[in-house]
C-alpha cells in the first residue's frame, strides 16, 4: 500500500525537497509513498488572492484566515482516515512513537502555517492534530513537514535496507543509541574497542546497551528518566 501525503501550503515548490533525494527519493520513484501538493493561493481573496489579515486585538505580523482555510481543507482534504497535521511550535512535541504511528497509517495531510499562524477557529471547527518539531520558530511549517515525513518514510516497508536499522536507533527503545565503529580497526591513536572485535555476540549486545544506558543518562536525564520509570 502507497503511504500517501498531501500538502497544503502557500509554497508548493518547496517540495518535495530533500526528500525527492537518497533514501526518499528513491521510495518515492518507487511509489512506495506518494505526494500531492495544494497551493493555499488558489482560494485566496481578491485580485491578489490574498489568504491572511491582521490579529484582532492588535499586534504584528498576519494570520491566515479561517474561512480561507476551511474552503482549502473541505475542497482537498481526504475521504479516508488519514490524520490532519498542522506544524506548529505551540503544538505536542513529536516523538519516535508519534512518527510510527504516522508511518503505520494510511499518510498524513499536512498544513503548512505561515506568518503568525492561523485563526484559531479553525481547530474548533475540523479535527487536526497540532505537533511541533521542537522547542523553537520556524519562518514556515514547510522544514517541519519536510521532517516529519523524513522520519516517516524511512520506517515504510522496503525503504531502508534492514527493518532491523529502525529497531535499534536512537529513542527506539526508549535510548539514545549506541556508538558505531568500522574500518580500519586502528586509526592514528585510536582503536575500536575490543569487544567489537571478539564474535561474542551476547558481550557485544551487552556492550552496547552499557553504552546506550551511559550515553542517555549523560547527554538526555530527561529520557534516562522516562526509561527508568518504563523499565522498573
Amino acid at each position: 500500500m502507497t503511504w500517501q501525503v498531501d500538502v497544503l501550503t502557500l509554497f508548493p515548490e518547496m517540495f518535495p525537497g530533500f526528500l525527492g533525494y537518497s533514501l526518499a527519493g528513491r521510495a518515492l520513484e518507487d511509489q512506495r509513498w506518494s505526494l500531492k501538493t495544494h497551493a493555499l493561493r488558489e482560494f485566496g481573496l481578491g485580485r491578489h488572492k490574498a489568504v491572511d489579515d491582521t490579529p484582532f486585538g492588535g499586534g504584528a505580523g498576519m494570520v491566515i484566515r479561517a474561512d480561507i482555510l476551511d474552503t482549502a481543507l473541505e475542497a482537498t482534504k481526504p475521504e479516508d482516515d488519514r490524520p490532519i497535521i498542522y506544524l506548529s511550535p505551540k503544538g505536542r512535541l513529536l516523538q519516535q512513537a508519534d512518527v510510527v504511528r504516522y508511518a503505520s497509517g494510511q499518510g498524513a495531510y499536512f498544513i503548512c502555517g505561515r506568518y503568525e499562524g492561523v485563526d484559531e477557529r479553525i481547530f474548533q471547527k475540523h479535527t487536526i492534530e497540532e505537533v511541533s518539531i521542537g522547542d523553537y520558530v520556524l519562518s514556515g511549517g514547510e522544514p517541519a513537514a519536510l521532517i516529519l515525513m523524513d522520519a516517516c518514510v524511512r520506517l515504510l516497508p522496503g525503504v531502508m535496507g534492514s527493518d532491523q536499522s529502525g529497531v535499534e536507533e536512537s529513542f527506539s527503545s526508549g535510548l539514545l543509541e549506541y556508538p558505531h565503529y568500522t574500518k580500519p580497526a586502528q586509526w592514528d591513536d585510536y582503536a575500536v574497542p575490543e569487544i567489537l572485535l571478539s564474535g561474542n555476540h551476547g558481550a557485544i549486545a551487552s556492550w552496547r546497551k552499557e553504552q546506550a544506558e551511559n550515553a542517555t543518562r549523560q547527554r538526555r536525564p530527561d529520557l534516562w528518566e522516562s526509561y527508568q520509570g518504563n523499565h522498573k
